[in-house]
């Protein structure tokens, strides 16, 4: 791993400066590895890429434990790869072996301060659990003019719009949703979308007695009446399980989505999805 603004090298002699002092100010995580150990070349494009999609809020620090053992000693690393976190010139965290990205995701997140996008982040997320779609849709626009390609921002707007009845839009964001840890809710997002957007153009299906009920069910949820819609939609399938090859399911789904997770009307209707289908 070559050293950069985020990266350094160090040893016994800088130790001190580009770790200890430096985690005054910005925490540092201190890699402890070597050039033969197979488990430390795993660990490593793990710790540079969170590194650098931190930018800055964090340093990484390497140590060759071959070249400066007396640093080995003196902080007790008995194996290798150990990562230990230093925040105000004392160790806060530490972890050994190599760890997923999502592990060693969190370990970072315990010791760095939150990045201003995240924040606002958490302020438009809280936003949305209100149900406050139009100041939601605002706050992530406002977000994505800054950071137009971040995907918690692309999936919070994507949320707030499909309450009030965007879904073509929604649908333009969805269908071109890039990779993420996001790219999975987006998905379950996109039929809801897909039929608001039918809605809207008038080419719902229109072959059987139930479909008069699908479609004032996207109705619903383009005027934000989730429950309704839901309620709809559950009696759609007590009367046909697989109306239009699992097209109400797949409402069902999308609509939850829009929930808190937490709620627990959330629960109340997952269950009786599943006593519908089971």
């Amino acid at each position: 791993m070559a050293a950069s603004d985020f990266i350094v090298n160090v040893n016994e002699a800088s130790f001190e400066y580009d770790v200890v002092a430096y985690s005054q100010n910005t925490p540092v995580v201190v890699d402890f590895w070597a050039e033969w150990c197979r488990p430390c070349k795993v660990l490593e494009p793990v710790l540079e890429h969170l590194v650098h999609e931190a930018n800055g809020a964090f340093r990484l620090a390497r140590v060759n434990v071959d070249e400066s053992p007396n640093l080995a000693i003196r902080y007790s690393v008995r194996s290798i790869p150990t990562v230990k976190a230093f925040s105000s010139g004392e160790v806060v965290g530490e972890f050994t072996g190599a760890q997923p990205e999502p592990r060693v995701r969190e370990f970072i997140n315990k010791i760095t301060p939150p990045s201003p996008l995240t924040l606002a982040l958490e302020k438009a997320a809280s936003t949305l659990v209100s149900q406050n779609w139009g100041e939601a849709e605002s706050q992530y626009r406002s977000l994505l003019s800054q950071n137009p390609d971040n995907p918690g921002a692309l999936l919070g707007l994507a949320l707030s719009l499909l309450p009030q009845g965007k879904g073509f839009e929604a649908q333009n964001i969805l269908q071109a949703f890039p990779a993420s840890r996001e790219f999975a809710r987006a998905e379950l997002l996109l039929p809801l979308a897909e039929a608001q957007t039918a809605y809207r153009k008038g080419i719902l299906p229109v072959e059987e007695d139930l479909d008069a009920a699908y479609a004032n069910s996207i109705h619903l949820s383009t005027k934000g009446n989730l429950p309704a819609a839901l309620d709809g939609l559950l009696d759609i399938m007590r009367q046909s399980k697989n109306y239009h090859n699992g097209a109400a399911r797949r409402l069902i789904l999308s609509i939850l989505e829009l929930f808190n997770q937490e709620d627990e009307q959330v629960r109340q209707y997952r269950s009786e999805l599943a006593s519908i289908l089971f």
